[in-house]
């Protein structure tokens, strides 16, 4: 079954009123709304579901560049961005599949995250949240790269220091931990990875499973292992030992 709308984890945003009006009327028009899904369409950007409280109205396919981090600092309105960054600087590849999940990196939730922009160099924010694409189908054609080693990208949803949210692949990503990372990092070397792996491929050496009825098989490798021994021939300086 696809999943083209997964739930978003509850974020207070500010969402720019022209969205809301259609790209008409609007600008510099601010409204306090709240994440409740996120619809993936292959070929297009993330299109966020938002609730805003005001109107007890639900607005649907917002892009990311449609909202503004809620500041407690400034609750009443946002700061203008510095620098205002546009969709294309916000979300770095289209949607992939129709199917996708979202899900928090543990590890990584608390570390310092940074972003590679196209033309703004590098800026630092809050992770947030992980989107993942896959096929949900396998009755129907994959006709996406979702699942293809060197094209697959996840998205990770950063709160950026300069009021913006971005959705960025790990290959634009640093991040770093006051105790697990280095005072220096390294520039990565790093391939993209082109290869499948797996550990069920034909004609094993070790034996395959469908050759015994056996619950706790053994393979031909341990089988031959297991008989295997080595006659001892007592040495002429040997002590005597019963036979």
């Amino acid at each position: 079954m696809s999943t083209l709308i997964t739930n978003a984890p509850a974020q207070k945003v500010w969402v720019r009123k022209e969205y809301l009006r259609d790209m008409r009327d609007g600008h510099g028009e601010y409204v306090l709304g709240y994440w409740v899904s996120i619809k993936s369409l292959p070929g297009r950007c993330f299109y966020f579901e938002t609730f805003i409280p005001s109107y007890g109205a639900l607005y649907d396919k917002l892009p990311i560049s449609a909202f503004l981090v809620w500041d407690s600092d400034h609750p009443e309105t946002p700061e203008t961005p510095t620098p205002d960054l546009p969709l294309e600087e916000l979300q770095f590849w289209n949607c992939f599949s129709y199917d996708i999940t979202t899900l928090e990196k543990n590890l990584t939730y608390t570390m310092g995250w940074e972003i590679r922009t196209k033309t703004h160099g590098s800026l630092s924010g809050d992770y947030l949240f992980t989107i993942d694409s896959f096929n949900g189908d396998r009755s129907r054609t994959d006709l996406s790269f979702a699942e293809t080693p060197d094209e697959h990208k996840s998205f990770n949803v950063i709160a950026l220091r300069n009021g913006q949210f971005a959705a960025y692949p790990n290959n634009r990503c640093c991040i770093t931990d006051p105790s697990l990372s280095p005072e220096e990092l390294k520039t990565p070397d790093f391939l993209v990875s082109t290869r499948y792996f797996n550990v069920e491929y034909p004609n094993a050496k070790w034996g395959r499973l469908g050759e015994s009825e056996d619950y706790f098989w053994e393979t031909k490798t341990e089988t031959k292992s297991k008989y295997k021994f080595t006659v001892y021939t007592p040495h002429e300086n040997d002590e005597k030992f019963d036979r």
